[in-house]
């Protein structure tokens, strides 16, 4: 009969822990979870924006105050990140489904400009808004 009373033999790490690196491709579905959570908080941000535009005018402007802090004008620039991001890695995603884009170099690209386009059109937004006077 074998000895079990020894315990479990002692285990190497696992392989993917000493061969993986970090790739483009694995920070955008990375970043996309994030996101996502992101846009669930901007969808309870807005719901409390519309009671408290339904509670009367009081109630609006603190609301608005507090969105205009601050805090809350980094949590909305957060929150615009998310939209454009989200936006641009959906389309990045129909192309998959299609079929298309697969290839590594192709994937990491495509990774890389859905970033850079909601960087891009994040700071873009923010800078028209503050133009014409929307803080």
């Amino acid at each position: 009969m074998t000895d079990t009373s020894r315990g479990l033999p002692e285990r190497p790490m696992s392989p993917h822990l000493q061969v993986w690196r970090w790739h483009i491709t694995m920070a955008c579905s990375i970043l996309h979870r994030g996101c996502v959570v992101g846009l669930w908080v901007g969808a309870v941000i807005l719901a409390g924006w519309a009671a408290a535009l339904a509670a009367g005018p009081d109630a609006y402007a603190s609301y608005v105050g507090l969105l205009g802090s601050p805090i809350g004008k980094l949590v909305l620039l957060g929150e615009t990140f998310a939209v454009f991001f989200n936006v641009a890695y959906t389309i990045r995603q129909t192309f998959w489904d299609a079929g298309k884009g697969f290839a590594p170099r192709t994937a990491d690209m495509t990774g890389a400009m859905a970033i850079a386009f909601a960087v891009v059109a994040t700071i873009v937004t923010w800078v028209i808004a503050g133009g014409i006077g929307a803080f």
